[in-house]
């Protein structure tokens, strides 16, 4: 992009502007995309920092993959690794993202919801992460179940994106 042409385009605002409904859609006109969904940006604080859970989880493999979070993870990461409650009631998803950065997202079935089990799970993310390596997480703000969850495990807020995709 033009920088010009952006600097022109958020000049009123810097710091808002460019997450805004104007530009984003101005934006992707001019680069034929289309923008995704305004995720907040989160880290996961260092190892050692908050308690580990003692949550067991399981490497998941084979014909039971087929999860549409670990599908929606091999779209958009790489270096994928998939755990799982034994239960199967949560699910972790670990993978390179933007950037090459770690990136976690988690899963929680719908009758084990609202007790703790997803803070539990993205609390015991950061231990999958090789060489304890910065983890990442978007969430849609929207999705407070899931913003309170990475609250609570400790993760930091640090920015925002959009992503655009075909």
């Amino acid at each position: 992009m033009d920088p010009d042409w952006v600097a022109a385009q958020v000049a009123h605002d810097p710091l808002a502007a460019p997450l805004g409904a104007r530009f984003l859609a101005a934006l992707a006109d001019r680069v034929g995309a289309e923008p995704g969904v305004l995720d907040a940006v989160l880290v996961a604080p260092p190892p050692g920092v908050v308690p580990q859970p003692d949550i067991p989880l399981q490497e998941m493999s084979g014909p039971g993959a087929t999860h549409p979070r670990v599908e929606r993870a091999l779209l958009h990461r790489t270096d994928v690794r998939v755990r799982t409650t034994p239960d199967g009631a949560g699910l972790v998803t670990i993978g390179r993202g933007v950037a090459g950065r770690w990136e976690v997202s988690v899963e929680v079935a719908p009758g084990s919801r609202g007790r703790g089990l997803g803070t539990a799970l993205v609390a015991a993310a950061p231990a999958s992460v090789p060489d304890g390596a910065p983890l990442w997480a978007q969430v849609a703000p929207a999705n407070t179940a899931s913003l309170r969850a990475f609250l609570a495990a400790g993760y930091r807020p640090v920015g925002a994106e959009v992503l655009f995709g075909p």
